[in-house]
């Protein structure tokens, strides 16, 4: 018994030995596979931070490469593509929404929200952030609006190997059309989980971004820019003027606001459209070559038909054309057209140019006045919801100044203006002498008002009117009864012989609007005519031509008719504190560049980036010296300033020291100048005719 107890005793502790044992080994190997699956994760951990900072850098590096080897980048990318037998540049991209649309529609979703239902959007790619290689991140814009692209290798249809590859190929500026899944990521961003990605239209050019700093700063974190309020373009992503209006692709690519700026353009024309339309007005086109160029005193451009050998003139004004139709029984009629005028270019003056002109039967200037201020007040207010605007008419680094569109408007008698303001005695019906014409010349040169050559009597007063009566003009004020010497189409006024029923409306100091009771009777327009002849043959190449063809409509009879002619450009700059007309010109006439001034894109040449100019104190300083230098030789100040340009030109191109292209915007405003074509515009502002230049 004692044995067998023995040998149980000894098989117990065996058994707990093996047990000890056992569990140390366990254990052993639960810490090797323990520090194995560290060790995985760990390098897991650090491929996936590579992959990060890999596709980091690869976008970071896209901005610090040189513009001209990052095109060429992207031109060997191509090549590569075209080899490989893929189409850089697909034919078509089924799109189901606009992103407009897209937003519209999903925007209530749900913060990490996600839908299943596939939808496809498409538009330009403005920014990338990479978070790996397996998940980037895109700014998608179309149509002014912006959706973010949340880009996962596990959402494609693409293995991870060409999911990396193909996104590491995509960059800003690229047109992309994306199929995917609508959602919201955890922080409620509206996004796209694509699982197509295909980019439609690479840009081979780099794009610029916004910089750093106080102007970055103040863009992001102001209210987006409505019509009526003041903006700041110092925050555009794209500042550089000569850039934006000669590329204004890149202009609305990169700087958001501009698109809105041109919306309001287009609502501006609607708006007219629509009072005018819902008055029964008859909108019509009439052409825009004619064999004499009437309708408004200014110098015309001038074609040639070769099949009919003659001279055309583009024309300048719609209105003798307009009237005829009211001969002819249309009692109502507007057209909203392009005008032509071979004058000055300045910050408010472009050779070519959109007006509206309306013309009412059996009305006179009195309603007239009151139809404009019922139209422009309540346009205004549809488009900004009050009368008051703001504007920076001195400059965007100075405070905006206040627009008062409540209506009633201002009224200004002009020679009561002129008495009140310069105590000039001046007798309307003696505006034809050749005293009344010396008596302006000697009034020009007491008050200092500069007015080139020719002087005529029309001329003189309306440099007189614009250095008394329009600086006053900084809310809506109608400047009315014009001399007859001034209005040749204009009827004569019922009560004050030697004037005019006609009157021009200026808002912040430039005429907007030119308005009279038009003129009927065909003897008195004969010889109205005949007097503008006399200006011409003095030198005057505005002066109106005989239109004989005009005058026989007149002679089957107009009816008793008040016309408006309406600067839409003008319009357009007020409402969106623009302070030059290029501003609000999608392609507005610019001086083009000399093919010596291009350098290739093989000269290190990039279309983004502004050419080498001159700094605007170069340009001032050496604006100062050529007056300096002139020791008085030239009195007049515009004569002065073409000198100066001219020199300018000269010494810049002697010594190869600038290509040729600066700012003559800033040139003419602080040295008062024409710019590009002459000399500011003289009489562009419609001295007759209602279409306002």
């Amino acid at each position: 018994m004692e044995e067998t107890a023995e040998k149980l005793a000894d098989l117990s502790t065996g058994a707990e030995t093996i047990s000890k044992n056992a569990l140390k080994k366990e254990q052993k190997k639960k810490q090797k596979e323990e520090e194995k699956r560290l060790k995985e994760e760990e390098k897991k951990n650090k491929a996936a931070q590579a992959d990060s900072s890999m596709a980091q850098k690869t976008v970071s590096n896209d901005d610090e490469t040189d513009p001209t080897k990052y095109y060429e980048n992207r031109l060997a990318m191509l090549d590569s593509l075209k080899a490989s037998g893929e189409n850089p540049y697909p034919h078509i991209f089924e799109v189901s929404m606009q992103i407009a649309e897209y937003i519209q529609k999903f925007r209530n979703l749900a913060d990490g929200d996600r839908l299943t239902d596939s939808t496809s959007i498409a538009g330009r790619i403005m920014n990338k952030r990479a978070s790996s290689s397996k998940l980037f991140f895109y700014d998608l814009y179309g149509g002014g609006f912006k959706v973010q692209v949340m880009a996962s290798a596990g959402d494609s249809e693409l293995d991870e190997t060409e999911f990396s590859r193909y996104h590491a190929n995509v960059k800003r500026g690229d047109i992309v059309g994306i199929s995917g899944y609508p959602g919201k990521s955890k922080r409620g961003e509206l996004s796209i989980f694509p699982r197509k990605f295909m980019v439609l239209a690479p840009c081979l050019l780099m794009m610029p971004r916004q910089k750093e700093g106080p102007s970055a700063d103040s863009a992001a974190l102001k209210e987006p820019w409505a019509p009526g309020m003041p903006r700041n373009p110092e925050t555009y992503v794209l500042k550089d003027k000569e850039t934006r209006f000669r590329q204004r692709y890149l202009d609305l690519m990169l700087n958001k606001e501009v698109t809105t700026i041109f919306d309001t353009h287009t609502n501006i024309i609607k708006s007219v459209r629509k009072f005018l339309d819902e008055r029964g007005f008859r909108e019509v086109v009439t052409q825009e070559m004619n064999t004499i160029a009437g309708g408004a005193t200014a110098k015309p451009f001038v074609t040639h038909h070769n099949d009919l050998n003659m001279k055309l003139y583009m024309r300048i004004a719609p209105e003798l054309l307009l009237k005829e139709l009211v001969v002819g029984g249309w009692d109502r009629v507007y057209e909203i057209g392009k005008q032509f005028r071979n004058e000055g270019i300045d910050l408010t003056h472009n050779p070519e140019f959109t007006t509206c002109e309306f013309y009412k039967a059996y009305v006179d200037y009195n309603h007239m006045m009151s139809l404009t201020e019922e139209l422009l007040s309540g346009m205004v207010k549809e488009l900004t919801g009050g009368y008051k605007i703001w504007y920076h008419s001195n400059g965007y680094d100075k405070d905006p100044i206040e627009i008062d569109f409540t209506p009633p408007f201002r009224r200004l008698d002009m020679m009561e203006g002129l008495k009140t303001m310069a105590n000039l005695s001046i007798i309307p019906t003696d505006l034809a002498s050749e005293e009344a014409n010396k008596y302006l010349i000697d009034a020009c040169a007491k008050f200092d008002v500069k007015c080139p050559p020719p002087q005529t009597t029309s001329r003189l007063l309306d440099k007189l009117v614009g250095h008394f009566l329009e600086e006053t003009c900084v809310n809506p004020t109608f400047i009315t009864n014009h001399p007859e010497i001034m209005s040749p189409l204009a009827k004569f006024h019922r009560s004050r012989p030697g004037l005019t029923e006609r009157f021009e409306l200026f808002i912040n100091k430039h005429e907007l609007c030119n308005v009279y009771t038009e003129l009927n009777d065909p003897v008195v327009q004969r010889a109205r005519f005949k007097d503008q002849l006399k200006d011409r043959q003095s030198g005057d190449d505005e002066a109106m031509a005989l239109d004989e063809a005009f005058c026989t409509a007149l002679d089957c009879g107009l009816p008793p008719t008040g016309g408006c002619g309406i600067g839409i450009d003008r319009l357009v700059m007020l409402l969106t504190d623009s302070q030059n007309i290029k501003e609000v010109l999608l392609y507005p006439a610019m001086k083009p560049l000399a093919q010596s001034d291009i350098p290739h894109a093989t000269e290190s040449y990039h279309p983004m980036v502004p050419h080498k100019r001159k700094t605007h104190s170069f340009i001032l300083e050496a604006c100062k010296h050529g007056f300096e230098g002139l020791n008085g030789e030239c009195n007049d100040a515009q004569e002065k300033i073409k000198k100066i340009l001219g020199c300018l030109r000269s010494s810049m191109k002697e010594t190869n020291e600038y290509p040729g292209d600066f700012d003559w915007d800033l040139i003419n405003e602080h040295a008062g100048g024409g710019g590009d074509g002459g000399e500011g515009g003289e009489g562009g502002e419609g001295e007759e005719g209602e279409g306002v230049s």
